[in-house]
């Protein structure tokens, strides 16, 4: 890449990064291409960004942006997963790292704050926006569907009791 070049990678990186919510950084080393492109469809699907780079030039798109504190975490072969929903960013990479032991998860950063390993791994057991909605959802739900049982349940006593006895007279 010549100087114009880089510059403009750079400059997009910070793009990238900024447009986000949140980074996790992870080591590739000992994947194959076939391995890193299935995680990258993983990426895709949900719209988070899979982004391999050398760290020299992450570590200078990562100035004066939020995730500047993260420059520490780039050493070896880093790749960087960038997405606005992390609780989903983390499912897949902790899912990912459980079928390929080669994958390592470094840490990340999340509403500027550091993230270690074992943060993220905690964020991926966290339910998804659609989750907690639903969630939300059916405990609004509970109260009125028992409020409605209890007031059926005298017309469905006597109509229980109704059919009993019309059984008997036959």
């Amino acid at each position: 890449m010549n100087r114009s070049d880089k510059t403009n990678y750079i400059s997009s990186l910070k793009k990238d990064l900024e447009s986000n919510n949140a980074m996790m950084v992870y080591h590739y080393e000992g994947l194959n291409v076939n391995q890193l492109d299935d995680l990258r469809d993983q990426m895709r699907q949900v719209g988070a960004l899979l982004k391999v780079t050398k760290n020299r030039i992450t570590k200078l798109a990562l100035k004066d942006t939020s995730y500047s504190e993260a420059e520490n975490l780039f050493s070896g072969p880093t790749g960087v997963a960038l997405s606005k929903d992390p609780i989903t960013l983390a499912k897949i990479l902790v899912k990912f790292q459980k079928s390929n032991e080669k994958l390592k998860i470094v840490g990340g950063i999340m509403d500027k704050k550091l993230l270690a390993p074992a943060d993220v791994a905690q964020i991926a057991t966290l339910p998804t926006l659609d989750e907690a909605r639903g969630k939300i959802v059916g405990l609004l739900q509970a109260p009125q569907q028992k409020l409605l049982s209890i007031l059926l349940a005298p017309g469905r006593k006597i109509a229980n009791l109704a059919h009993a006895k019309s059984l008997k007279k036959d």
